[in-house]
């Protein structure tokens, strides 16, 4: 049985696996780690198949060919199901993980009682190639800076990492990644408290094409989007809600101020209001509670409505109470509407989590 499993997710990679196999191979033999190779691959229109096929003759390889799916995040869950090592270490196969780290990443989970361990750029040692680009840079930095409220490690975006297969089995179920960052997804669900950190130096890749694109880093925006609501629970819908209804206040404002143009201002101080809750909904049924936009779009929306009346409802009463019951807010009508707003808004969000966009409780086959 191999002590290690190293994980290669690929697309279009035929010409770096032959010189990244054979590299890995020379590592683990010089080291004398027991090792396989799966190299999980999203059915690429190159030669890696039968790149595969020819190095399995010489070297430790598995070939997972994937027709149904796709990514980069899966690819590497798919990678770890099949692994058989008490160790798992994922890289990338454009050469940009030096393979010649492998045995100290393998050191730091068998030796040193690391949870998880990362090939990193931005520690003492780590280093990025030279000709990287400002922006290129920059891009990465502000992604790592994004990621800051999940984790405190020097560089979560690594896609050079490793993980003990005891700690990946306690959360597969729960892992719903992506886009490309499955190492920070595994970082914050596994809920590792000893991380260990090596240096390596990031090169460029020299054959292929980058596969990161607009499109992956808008993933990695609804990535951190599910790992907040993971990590942070209520808080993280709380504060999706709150931005919602504070972007509602201008919509109200901007309606409002084209309507005056054509209806008397009753109507338009109405319509206004219509226009802004109804965004509101559509924004909060696609994005703060996203799990439940297949439910009924009308029954929610009715519901929606109501509770935002309640909420108005509890806005006014609790800062008619506070005028009426305390000298101090009596003086401080706008203190008095502001703890209302609060306090309507709180209404308003315990609703809408628990009863308008509450999530489906499956349904039981038993009689």
């Amino acid at each position: 049985m191999p002590k290690l499993s190293i994980i290669v997710p690929t697309y279009c990679e035929a010409e770096n696996l032959k010189n990244l196999i054979p590299r890995i191979s020379q590592v683990l033999v010089g080291s004398d780690i027991t090792a396989e190779i799966i190299v999980v691959d999203d059915n690429s229109p190159d030669d890696t198949i039968a790149v595969c096929q020819t190095l399995s003759e010489s070297f430790p390889i598995h070939l997972i060919t994937r027709k149904q799916e796709r990514g980069l995040s899966t690819a590497v869950i798919a990678g770890m199901d099949s692994a058989a090592g008490e160790f798992l270490l994922v890289m990338d196969a454009d050469l940009s993980h030096p393979p010649e780290t492998i045995p100290d990443l393998y050191a730091a989970l068998k030796n040193q009682g690391a949870d998880f361990v990362i090939g990193s750029r931005y520690i003492n040692g780590g280093s990025t190639e030279e000709k990287w680009g400002w922006f290129r840079k920059l891009n990465s930095r502000i992604a790592t800076w994004l990621a800051r409220p999940f984790t405190n490690v020097k560089d979560p975006m690594a896609g050079f990492f490793g993980i003990s297969r005891h700690h990946f089995l306690k959360v597969r179920e729960i892992l719903n990644p992506v886009g490309y960052k499955i190492g920070l997804e595994l970082l914050v669900k596994c809920r590792c408290r000893r991380v260990v950190e090596v240096p390596i130096h990031f090169a460029d890749r020299t054959l292929g094409t980058s596969k990161l694109s607009f499109k992956e880093q808008l993933s990695y925006l609804r990535h951190l989007k599910r790992l907040a609501e993971f990590k942070y629970r209520n808080y993280a819908y709380f504060v999706q809600f709150a931005i919602i209804g504070l972007s509602g206040v201008f919509i109200n404002l901007a309606s409002l101020s084209v309507l005056l143009h054509w209806l008397i201002r009753p109507v338009a101080i109405g319509v206004a209001i219509w226009i802004s809750m109804s965004t509101n909904f559509l924004l909060n049924r696609n994005i703060t509670f996203s799990y439940a936009k297949h439910s009924p779009i009308l029954k929610q929306y009715l519901q929606y409505c109501g509770s935002c009346l309640t909420g108005a409802f509890f806005n006014g009463l609790t800062a008619e109470t506070l005028c009426r019951t305390f000298d101090y807010f009596d003086q401080r009508t706008l203190l008095a509407a502001f703890i209302g707003i609060l306090t309507g808004m709180a209404f308003n969000f315990i609703l809408c989590r628990y009863f308008v966009f509450a999530k489906q409780k499956p349904v039981s086959d038993e009689v």
